[in-house]
This record gives C-alpha cells, structure tokens and sequence, in this order.
C-alpha cells in the first residue's frame, strides 16, 4: 500500500481546547496538533510556544485574549523546529528566549527545517506568505533561567536536562504550582518525533531529570494535559517505552547486519500495536528509524531533513 507522503493528506481541521491549569495558566491542544500555553505574570504574559505561522499563531492569541490583556514580555521557544517557532512574529514579544543549542540550530538548518516541514505538514502551516522570515532568539542560555513572575505568582524556571528531543531542548517549569511545560521531551497518547534526537540520552539521564521535578500536571508537546501525578508518570513512561523500543528493534537489526528496511519494519511492528493509532506515528516511523540507524553506524549529530531527503527516506522505508 502506497502511504500519503507524512501529513500531507492530514487536511481535516483539528478542534483546539483551550483549558485553564491553574490561576493565570493555560494550555491550548488540538487532537494531537503542537500544544501551546501561557502563564501570566503579575503585569505580563509568558508565552510558550510560537506555532508555525503568524496566522496561526494570531488565532491563539485571540482565544487568549478573552482571558487576559497583560502583554506578552517573554516567548519561549522550546526547540527550533518549524512548527514550533516560526508564527513567533505575531507575539510582539520583547523578549524570545531559547536555549544556545537552539539558536545555533536555526543558523545551521532553520531553512532547510522550514521547507521539510512544510512540506510533510502542510495543514500546520496557515498561510506560509505571513513568515517573515527565520524566527531568531534575543535571549538564550545554556542550563537554567529564571523569570520572577511578582506578586503571589511564583517564579517560572526554564531550564536544559540534556539532549533529547534535539540537542536544545527545554522546558518551562512553574515550582509553585508544580506545573511543567514539557515541549517535546514528553507526549502524551501522541507518538514521538525522533528524527532529529539523541535515542540515549533522552531514554535516560533527559527524561530522569524531567521525572525527578515531580510534576503534578504536565503539557507535552502533543497530546492531552495530563493530570494528576499517575498520569504525569504514565505520559513520561510511555515517552521512555516508545524510545526504548525503538532501540532495541533497531539495535538488534543493526547488529545482525540487517538492512534499514529491515529495522523500519521491526521497529512499525514492535510499536504499533500501542502507538499506532496515535497522531503523527505513520508519519513520524521513517524518519525515526533513519535517524537511530544513523547514530548506531556513529553519526553522532543528526543529518539535516531536506524537503528531497525527506522524499527519499520516505520512498525508501514507508511505502510498502
């Protein structure tokens, strides 16, 4: 059976939630779409996440909007992938804070990530004519960073655990209201993006120091809130088990001289039967697979996504 190409036959509208966590914080998810949030500030809003386009990201902006007025002081940019950052125009922002790794992904591949992923998620991107170009950081840093919320707020801590996700990833951490913003470290009942990933270091020593903050609610970068402790320990665990698998199937194709094909197959098999019906996980399968072989044979950064690897990889392993 000949697969559509990623999402690019996912057209359908999603249906956004836009739920309240706790006083001043909020979450936007959309059926498995990139989440979003927020968090207010005592004059000010933090925004977490930028969307793919402008238009996008404006949308967001409006349901916010009938919370809250406080202008937005901060965006944070979890990683540099398209879908994630390049709506970042629309925030008016005075600050765009991302981590070192980040920014110095976006001078290496931001363009060629932009036209892979427009390519694979056309639906994401609402009007691609409104990016105005690369979103760029005005602020990074390489472990912790925090930002004083005022009055009775808090404080919310964005810090770094290590590679995962990609190699500069971070997560925005409120201590008072034991509320973590996990970005893509985390999916909850959505499948993981791994192409561009560190398979080790996110199974292990990445996702120990996400468990370890003890969260009480926890928004992943797809997927619903999850809510209560159970099921903050169930979405990490579930995050870990996907990566796991993935490295053993892929591991022992490797090992025994198998092909690339070879390992796509074991690795589908392996993990659909839970994750298959999950959003993005025929999307997600090939390009996972490439990038684990690749650190197996010891190509130890990621390859850049271009729109025509994309397609090769693609040709090559999902369509069957």
């Amino acid at each position: 059976m000949k697969r559509s190409f990623a999402s690019s036959a996912d057209l359908a509208e999603k249906e956004q939630t836009l739920e309240l966590l706790a006083d001043g914080v909020y979450a936007l998810t959309a059926e498995g779409d990139p989440n979003v949030g927020a968090i207010e500030g005592e004059d000010f809003l933090v925004c977490f996440e930028a969307m793919a386009t402008p238009v996008a990201a404006r949308a967001w902006l409006d349901r916010l909007r009938e919370h809250t007025s406080k202008p937005i002081r901060y965006l944070v940019l979890s990683h540099y992938h398209a879908v994630r950052v390049l709506g970042a125009s629309a925030f008016g922002a005075q600050v765009i804070i991302a981590h070192d790794n980040t920014r110095a992904l976006i001078a290496e591949r931001g363009q060629q990530d932009w036209e892979s992923e427009l390519g694979r998620m056309p639906r994401l991107f609402r009007d691609p004519a409104s990016i105005p170009g690369l979103t760029w950081p005005t602020a990074t840093f390489s472990d912790r960073l925090t930002i004083q919320l005022g009055g009775t707020r808090g404080e919310l801590v964005l810090a770094y655990f290590g590679r995962g996700h990609t190699e500069g990833d971070i997560v925005a951490w409120l201590p008072r209201q034991q509320i973590l913003f996990a970005g893509d470290l985390v999916e909850a009942q959505a499948a993981l993006y791994t192409g561009d990933a560190y398979h080790r270091d996110w199974a292990g020593a990445t996702l120990d120091a996400v468990a370890a903050l003890g969260a009480r609610q926890l928004v992943g970068g797809r997927g619903a809130v999850a809510v209560g402790q159970d099921a903050v320990e169930a979405a990490i665990a579930q995050t870990r088990e996907f990566l796991v698998t993935m490295q053993a199937e892929v591991g022992a194709t490797h090992a025994a001289g198998g092909t690339l094909k070879d390992a796509f197959v074991a690795a589908h098999a392996a993990l659909a039967p839970r994750y298959g019906r999950w959003p993005i996980f025929e999307h997600c399968m090939p390009f996972n697979v490439a990038r684990l072989w690749d650190e197996l044979s010891g190509i130890e950064r990621p390859v850049i996504w271009t729109a025509e690897r994309d397609r090769q990889v693609w040709d090559r392993l999902q369509d069957t």
